[in-house]
């Protein structure tokens, strides 16, 4: 779709604001028949929806970052490399901000042990994983140095969706150690844990919203809108774990017809943690740094690099790096690209449809498109945004939105 005829369509949704898109009235209406619409208790009602502007002249940045994949799970043992003690911690998949606080725990633990406790402490690497090991070992009363090539708002994890996804590619079913799902839900656990600490700060670093699954659409999709088939070759079973923690996540429910604003016949509301990514790496940075922290620019390598560090123990959290700088073959970059559209001022909330993640953060709302579902992006080295990809995902959003407007006015697909 041409830029123009993107922008002349797109301008059917200037009403969008004054419409509103949740009824919120006691005895909601479908707009097809007349008839009255199943009702959710008035304490579950949708809030109105703030609709995104949906437009390619609004993307004001697109970001690629690559997620270090192990097919047996993160990185967590210890070696000796000359005379300094190592404690890995990196190969989270797309899980590295969910599970960080919980395997900063494992990775300070271990590097303890290790060293009898030693409490001057390297930390390699500035992203999720290394500041949240950093921050967890002064806790335990280390004095911790920062060695990074980059720090926040230029390392990988700093492009990240900012989704609580704990078993997000962070593992193979076939792969993993019997026992690791044991490790999977202690840090689970344990960063769910931390996070409630930071809710209500200021700046919102972390906080709750609502998820909109759809499938099963009422109106036609366009061809070239549609996800593409995955190869057979490309097939994986990835580990799953979330049920491992029901108890502490809200269960998603299925929302009744009527009740909602989307053009679907399946839809589901689930709450969860959204992190906004730019004021939280601010926060945890202020937090190590005031806690007497140092960072210091270093460049690593190899191994052999380590030498020259002062400090005998050492916390690796280098994410997708490790790969080249420990020659880790292990680990299969999956390629991930982020269209950020400029923010609006609204209740942060997310949607899910047809290969499209859209999270409406306050500081960029998220538009991830992923053609070819989980399968998108594997063993893809390219960092380079794509600009055919990034519109694909704001056409598609585009898409819903039209779809939501026949709905509203009557003119959509009844189930």
């Amino acid at each position: 779709m041409k830029r123009r005829e993107f922008l002349r369509q797109s301008g059917a949704f200037a009403g969008f604001g004054m419409m509103g898109l949740a009824g919120c009235a006691k005895k909601p209406v479908t707009a097809a028949t007349g008839a009255t619409a199943p009702t959710l208790p008035f304490y579950d009602r949708l809030p109105e929806l703030v609709p995104i502007r949906a437009h390619e002249n609004r993307i004001f940045r697109t970001t690629v970052c690559l997620r270090p994949f192990r097919a047996a799970g993160p990185r967590l043992e210890v070696e000796k490399v000359g005379d300094k003690i190592v404690s890995h911690n990196y190969g989270h998949g797309g899980s590295g901000w969910s599970l960080s606080w919980g395997s900063a725990a494992v990775a300070v633990e271990n590097a303890m042990k290790a060293s009898n406790g030693d409490k001057d402490i390297a930390v390699i690497g500035c992203g999720a994983l290394g500041l949240t090991a950093a921050i967890t070992a002064q806790r335990e009363g280390a004095r911790v140095t920062i060695y990074a090539k980059e720090r926040p708002p230029y390392v990988r994890s700093a492009r990240a969706t900012g989704s609580w996804t704990p078993d997000s590619r962070i593992a193979l079913a076939n792969a993993a150690a019997p026992n690791f799902g044991d490790t999977w839900e202690k840090m689970a656990r344990t960063s769910w844990s931390m996070y409630q600490s930071y809710l209500g700060m200021p700046g919102n670093p972390i906080e709750y919203f609502d998820q909109y699954y759809m499938r099963d659409f009422l109106m036609d999709e366009p061809e070239e809108l549609k996800m593409k088939p995955v190869p057979e070759s490309q097939h994986r079973e990835f580990a799953r774990y979330a049920d491992r923690i029901s108890d502490i996540a809200a269960a998603s429910e299925d929302m009744p017809a009527g009740s909602h604003p989307f053009p679907a016949k399946t839809v589901r509301r689930s709450s969860t943690l959204l992190f906004n990514v730019a004021d939280y790496s601010r926060q945890l940075m202020n937090d190590f740094l005031i806690a007497g922290g140092k960072i210091e620019t270093v460049e690593f390598h190899s191994p052999a690099d380590l030498a020259a560090l002062p400090q005998k123990t050492i916390i690796n959290c280098p994410g997708y790096g490790g790969r080249a700088l420990w020659k880790d073959e292990s680990i299969t970059p999956v390629r991930g690209q982020i269209a950020w559209l400029i923010p609006q001022p609204c209740q942060p909330y997310a949607m899910y449809f047809s290969g499209v993640n859209v999270l409406a953060r306050r500081d960029g709302i998220v538009v991830q498109s992923s053609m070819l579902g989980e399968a998108s992006g594997w063993n893809e080295t390219d960092e380079t945004p794509h600009m055919d990809e990034a519109l694909w995902g704001v056409h598609k959003l585009q898409w819903l939105y039209a779809g939501m407007e026949k709905m509203k006015t009557g003119r959509g697909k009844t189930a």
